[in-house]
């Protein structure tokens, strides 16, 4: 079995974000190789107890420290932390850093070559920039809740959290061209990450910019979510003519000139769609999907992350390990990343990356002492 796939070996972060975004970012670059270290307050990242069970998933592969950076004798210890760091992540409200004397330029005078990406709601700048918000927040008021995701059915947020882990994802992105920019100029770079610009980027490449677009144009009738018999839900996946002619071949009462083309199947969508919703409910499940895959027909069934965990199809791709699923791609014939360690209790690696930053003993007992050490 090949190694897996770690190309981010080497590579140093540290982390001050908490909540969502800012973890899912460090979660890639972790599950790719590279050290994190987790800086949290003395009571922990509230991630903790807000959203335990991402908590869980995306501080995977991570080292806490816990030190309460707003004590002034912390500086001694995010000075070190700078020097060794290649990349340094933080998700407060604009100015915040500043405060903490972890911003960009504080950290930048310990090392001019560091790559540091802010990740805030609306941005650094403009007249949002320090109003208060959250994923539902953003992705509202950057469009990607004004269209419906079903054919028949109002808008409604997705159970993923688009802004966060989008804008997570897209900080990754960020900082690993910006290191690869320091491999060609030596120099680091500030990245200043909008969360609601995350979800308008997304929204306005799914839906365009025309105000007066189909709310529509995105979904389709024959492809969309129905219940069964046995109170499951499928979806139906067709967007091609021969998946529908495919699906007409089993279900003939659908062969009328009114669902002929996909224009008319769209022009008449509200009946077709009520028809649909009635004929799934004719059969089980596991039926359906028989009949359907028989044909060649797209069709799934919806199912817990746990219960996907047990398909054979990512069985046999090696999608999980030790609990967690893993970074979804393969490079050259090996799974990419790896779990190397579970989620850390609060500030549990605190004394041993003290003492790879240089601190001794007498230095560690003094932060305890003076109530910047947090020790589990």
């Amino acid at each position: 079995m090949a190694e897996p796939w770690l190309p981010l070996a080497g590579v140093r972060v540290v982390d001050f974000s908490m909540f969502v975004p800012g973890p899912f970012c460090s979660a890639l670059l972790a599950d790719l190789g590279a050290e994190v270290v987790k800086v949290e307050q003395p009571k922990g990242d509230p991630g903790r107890s807000y959203v335990p069970v991402q908590f869980n998933t995306e501080n995977r592969n991570k080292r806490s420290l816990s030190i309460d950076l707003k004590n002034p004798l912390s500086r001694s210890v995010v000075e070190k932390l700078a020097r060794q760091s290649d990349i340094a992540l933080e998700g407060f409200r604009p100015g915040v850093a500043k405060r903490l004397n972890i911003d960009y330029e504080t950290l930048k005078k310990h090392n001019p070559r560091i790559i540091y990406c802010s990740i805030s709601g609306y941005g650094q700048t403009g007249p949002w920039r320090e109003r208060p918000g959250h994923d539902v927040n953003y992705v509202a008021a950057a469009g990607a809740l004004a269209f419906p995701g079903h054919w028949l059915k109002a808008p409604a947020r997705s159970s993923l959290p688009v802004a966060d882990m989008g804008g997570g994802a897209f900080a990754a992105v960020a900082v690993l061209s910006s290191l690869f920019e320091k491999t060609q100029t030596g120099k680091g770079a500030y990245l200043d990450l909008s969360l609601f610009e995350s979800a308008f980027f997304w929204a306005a490449m799914r839906h365009s910019l025309d105000p007066q677009v189909d709310p529509r144009a995105h979904i389709f009738p024959v492809n969309d979510v129905f219940e069964t018999a046995d109170g499951k839900r499928l979806t139906l996946g067709i967007l091609e003519e021969h998946f529908w002619n495919n699906f007409v071949g089993i279900v003939p009462e659908l062969a009328v000139a009114e669902y002929s083309s996909d224009e008319k199947r769209r022009k008449n969508g509200d009946a077709l769609s009520r028809l649909l919703a009635e004929i799934f409910l004719r059969r089980k499940a596991a039926d359906w999907i028989r009949l359907l895959e028989e044909n060649d027909i797209p069709v799934d069934l919806c199912v817990t992350p746990g219960e996907a965990a047990h398909n054979t199809q990512l069985e046999e791709r090696r999608a999980v390990s030790q609990g967690y699923a893993l970074f979804p791609v393969w490079a050259n014939g090996a799974r990419g990343g790896s779990i190397r360690r579970g989620v850390p209790k609060n500030g549990e690696h605190s004394r041993e990356i003290l003492v790879e930053l240089g601190f001794d003993d007498s230095d560690i007992a003094d932060l305890v002492k003076n109530g910047v050490l947090v020790q589990s």
